[in-house]
């Protein structure tokens, strides 16, 4: 008999790519000073784009013109979100920036909702996002609160490109040529510091970790999800997003949590559960993704 298949319910996959994403990183940030922000954020989608491209070789030479708009599309989003929340992150705290950022998510999902229980969950990570980015917001660098929220306008446009892509192409391979496009946005501003690896190749090691956390991972979960769940509940779901970073700031970088960031991190989690048992995709159950085990 063969064994019988696990099955993920599409928000955890999210919320555990969310968590992978945040402390990745949190550990991009020790390579700053060598390389820049802009040259961690070239090689670390370098990398992913290489080993996404080697794992799902994708059949570009099959795709229509469809496929290739829709790759290309989330590879500019991508491109433009991660440099931008990498440039916020290096003078603003990793939790608040990304508090910042998830504003994106949280509007496209605000505009979104049809029906009241989506509201309700909507509200309640409102408020934690708005908790956690209270303290210290007088102190807050403003070029990176900029950043910031350039990079949650470019979170929003990830997630309709995303979800069109999954809808688009099946599989992962419009992940990799959307990762390669990525990358190539990404050269004109991050290769003078990219080239500084040279001074400490140690980094390669790690920014291949980040790229495997921050990239490879998290978006692969996210594109599988976004086939079915719908992207107003995906954005609802991202409420994890600063929980996650203030967690990754903490643990990885030695960023205190106060008492308003522990509040936070309950009022967007129970958000994010809600969201979760309310919701159910009219073609099934849930969205799953089938691990033999």
């Amino acid at each position: 008999m063969p064994p019988t298949p696990t099955r993920i319910p599409a928000p955890l996959l999210i919320v555990g790519g969310m968590f992978s994403l945040q402390f990745g990183a949190a550990l991009a940030q020790s390579s700053f000073e060598t390389v820049g922000p802009l040259g961690a954020t070239l090689l670390r989608l370098v990398f992913a784009a290489v080993i996404l491209v080697l794992l799902f070789r994708p059949k570009v030479w099959q795709w229509g013109w469809s496929a290739w708009r829709a790759a290309i599309l989330l590879g500019i989003a991508l491109g433009a979100m991660n440099q931008f929340i990498y440039l916020s992150i290096a003078t603003v705290p990793i939790g608040v920036a990304i508090t910042i950022e998830f504003l994106g998510p949280l509007v496209l999902a605000m505009v979104q909702l049809r029906r009241w229980t989506d509201a309700i969950w909507a509200l309640l990570a409102l408020a934690g996002v708005v908790l956690l980015g209270v303290q210290a917001v007088t102190e807050l660098d403003p070029l990176g609160v900029a950043y910031a929220v350039a990079a949650g306008i470019c979170w929003a446009g990830y997630i309709l490109a995303s979800a069109n892509l999954g809808k688009a192409l099946p599989g992962t391979g419009g992940l990799a040529v959307a990762m390669l496009v990525a990358a190539a946005l990404a050269v004109p501003l991050g290769a003078s510091g990219a080239l500084n690896i040279v001074l400490e190749p140690s980094l390669i090691a790690l920014l291949l970790l980040v790229a495997v956390m921050s990239s490879v991972i998290p978006y692969a979960l996210e594109l599988r999800a976004l086939r079915t769940l719908p992207t107003r509940v995906f954005g609802i779901l991202q409420s994890v997003g600063p929980a996650a970073a203030a967690i990754a700031g903490f643990v990885v970088l030695g960023q205190g949590l106060h008492w308003q960031e522990i509040a936070a991190l309950v009022l967007v989690s129970v958000a994010s559960v809600g969201i979760s048992l309310s919701t159910r995709p009219r073609t099934s159950p849930a969205a799953r993704v089938e691990i033999p085990g």
